[in-house]
């Protein structure tokens, strides 16, 4: 066994390395939040953008394939393969979540403790939504007019996280291999094309298939038309090819700092060869 000081000498004589992770971290934390949010968020509430419709869900979604951009391009595909296994799984542990806190009974009187006073288990009136008349989910299920606020988000979330993780394993995985493709036909040149190429050809994917097996069920009740689900993937696919487009900039210059910051030269790693 090592004496401690032989281990102190190695954890502070790699501050670079020190530096590098905590970069990765930032960067993963940024991803994996983001796809959270898009997953509880999900279609919890459409709103307009100009002319564009789109699902709340989506607005933190592009920061996704930006991270593993950078993540593609200082610490490679097989790091940036990781990050979405990582994500994954998390969509896995939300399903679990929601799915426990779905079918675990709700706090009753009936069942309250003896030492507790009266009234201490009744739940509060906001957690129950009264309707006006009984609405399908989009999982398929049919409420009627009384419902729990948690029953009503888990049934959008669950359907909405079963379609992402379709889409996301297709157009992150799409996204990671299109971008090591266009770097290496470049030979590490033209950061604009990997990081746009690559961004739009997967958002067409992911677009297309979150919408389509998120409304699959709606669609073939006749309650919406291919129309409105071809409007929907339209407007969706434009803002987050509109958002690739702006954030070329952040990546330029990302790229420059990130290469001084962390002495890594992206060109002359990974296989990209020299520029």
């Amino acid at each position: 066994m090592r004496p401690t000081a032989d281990i102190d000498r190695q954890h502070t004589a790699t501050p670079l390395h020190e530096r590098r992770e905590r970069v990765f971290i930032v960067l993963a934390g940024i991803f994996l939040g983001s796809m959270t949010m898009l997953n509880i968020l999900g279609i919890t509430k459409f709103i307009h953008l100009g002319p564009l419709a789109l699902a709340v869900g989506v607005l933190p979604y592009p920061l996704t394939f930006l991270c593993t951009d950078f993540i593609s391009e200082f610490y490679g595909r097989r790091r940036a393969n990781f990050v979405v296994w990582v994500g994954l799984l998390l969509n896995f542990m939300i399903l679990g979540v929601m799915w426990l806190g779905d079918v675990a009974p709700p706090i009753a009187e009936s069942v309250r403790p003896g030492w507790l006073p009266d009234g201490s288990w009744q739940p509060p009136p906001w957690q129950t939504l009264w309707l006006s008349a009984p609405v399908w989910l989009p999982n398929g299920e049919r409420i009627g007019q009384q419902a729990t606020l948690f029953h009503i988000l888990a049934a959008c979330m669950r359907g909405a996280v079963l379609a992402s993780m379709c889409a996301y394993i297709a157009a992150q995985f799409c996204d990671v291999f299109l971008f090591h493709f266009w770097k290496r036909l470049t030979r590490g040149k033209h950061l604009w094309l990997r990081n746009n190429g690559s961004t739009m050809i997967s958002q067409l994917v992911d677009s297309s298939a979150v919408i389509i097996i998120t409304f699959w069920g709606t669609l073939t009740r006749g309650e919406t038309t291919m129309t409105a689900l071809l409007a929907l993937i339209g407007s969706s696919y434009l803002f987050k090819v509109i958002i690739a487009a702006l954030d070329t900039p952040v990546f330029y210059a990302g790229v420059w700092w990130l290469t001084g910051y962390l002495k890594i030269d992206p060109t002359q790693e990974h296989d990209a060869g020299p520029g």
